[in-house]
């Protein structure tokens, strides 16, 4: 029996003598077996007990772990190991097949590296995304930084292990490319230089409010990257602004605002000067009523009879005399509105002030922080200031100036159709509604 199986052995071997191109594709098909054996038992035994061992780890139990593909992309260096290695002992190739397949091997064993030290950094990114403030000081853009490195050094060594050279020689020749080089990655290393500018002086954050009008970005940043930061704008939409724009061009950044606690409100009431006047005995003791002004009141007219009284002879022109004016009454009634509002913030600036006059009328500037920096919340006290100071104003016999509208014209027009009569009744009406 042995010497029968041996008999056909020994004619095996003489048969595929005869086929020289059989035995090599028998000898080929044999080593991708063994080759695809070898990847099954690695990533169906190996791989999955690894995964198994890890999952009794924090780090296992992490489905960031398994989405990396760490383990899964190291495994295929298996079979091109088997390759590299079983590729000489294929009878029948020529030499230069064998060194291509050998240099392919070696070239996706190298990329198979860098592809699995990639995973590890992203996976190093967010994990360290997870940590307590991690968004104040991102390391994305380094992470980049360090893929580049990574990728270009595995370029290089790619290629040389293909073309079957030494990589000095290669990085010989870059020398002579520094120029072309610096050419191509001007932006990246701009970029580099920003984003370290970025972080070592905490210009930016993820969750700041920034305002760049020049590229119409004004929202929240919610991402910053090596070349890139995406701020989303407050209709949703998202811009895209280089990372360098950030160091070369002007923006406003609202963190500063935000962790304060108070919001500014500047805004202008634009008066009648024509409706500025003093105030008679009769409107001082109306205005008493007001609870707010009447401690105002009495301190100011004892200040002024001090005042006047010393004037002696003097004082029987009312031209020489201080008098109380409905602006200045209005203008303290205003600050002491502020005062007491709980929505405004009394350790932060308040001021209540003149402006110059304009040809659109006087402006009393409101300048005061509210108690909360939500948008809505923002709007809600600021609008309800002015709704109020604006339905108190003919209190004071003063009024809002106001450019003439279409129904003014109108209705000046009717009055001048009805005649004289009409237009005197108009102006005691307006003299009525001032008192």
């Amino acid at each position: 029996m042995r010497i029968a199986v041996k008999a056909q052995y020994q004619a095996a071997l003489e048969w595929l003598e005869l086929h020289p191109e059989l035995h090599t594709l028998i000898s080929l098909g044999l080593l991708v077996l063994v080759a695809w054996i070898g990847n099954w038992v690695v990533k169906r035994i190996l791989v999955r007990g690894l995964y198994r061992l890890l999952q009794a780890s924090p780090l296992g139990q992490d489905p960031e772990m398994s989405r990396s593909k760490i383990i899964a992309r190291l495994a295929n260096i298996v079979p091109a190991l088997i390759l590299s290695s079983g590729i000489a002992l294929v009878p029948g190739l020529p030499e230069a097949a064998v060194t291509v397949v050998r240099n392919v091997c070696s070239a996706f064993v190298v990329l198979t590296i860098a592809l699995a030290i990639s995973g590890v950094l992203n996976l190093v990114n967010t994990l360290y995304m997870r940590r307590p403030n991690a968004h104040l000081k991102p390391i994305k853009g380094y992470i980049q930084v360090v893929k580049i490195a990574l990728f270009a050094i595995t370029a290089v060594l790619m290629v040389a292990i293909l073309i079957d050279r030494s990589p000095l020689i290669l990085l010989s020749g870059l020398g002579a490319m520094a120029a072309v080089l610096m050419l191509i990655f001007q932006d990246t290393l701009l970029s580099l230089v920003a984003s370290v500018q970025i972080t070592s002086n905490d210009i930016i954050r993820v969750g700041d409010w920034v305002e760049m009008p020049q590229l119409n970005a004004d929202g929240d940043v919610i991402d910053i990257a090596l070349h890139t930061v995406k701020v989303q704008n407050w209709d949703m939409t998202i811009t895209t602004i280089p990372t360098k724009r950030f160091i070369t061009d002007p923006f406003k950044n609202w963190r500063g605002m935000q962790e304060s606690g108070g919001r500014r409100i500047k805004r202008s009431l634009y008066l009648d000067q024509t409706s500025v006047a003093f105030l008679t005995p009769e409107q001082i003791e109306r205005l008493r009523h007001l609870r707010l002004l009447d401690s105002y009141l009495s301190g100011k007219q004892h200040e002024l009879q001090d005042w006047n009284s010393r004037l002696a002879e003097y004082a029987r022109d009312p031209a020489n005399t201080r008098r109380l004016t409905n602006l200045g009454t209005f203008r303290a009634y205003v600050e002491n509105y502020l005062r007491q509002n709980p929505d405004i913030r009394q350790d932060m600036t308040l001021l209540v002030r003149q402006l110059s006059p304009t040809a659109d009328g006087l402006p009393l500037e409101l300048y005061c922080f509210t108690a909360t920096t939500a948008w809505a919340r923002y709007e809600a006290i600021q609008s309800d200031i002015f709704d109020h100071l604006l339905a108190i104003l003919p209190e004071f016999g003063l009024r809002v100036f106001q450019h003439p509208s279409g129904a003014d014209m109108r209705g000046l027009g009717q009055r001048l159709l009805q005649g004289p009569e009409s237009l005197r009744n108009h102006r005691q009406e307006a003299a009525e509604i001032t008192q």
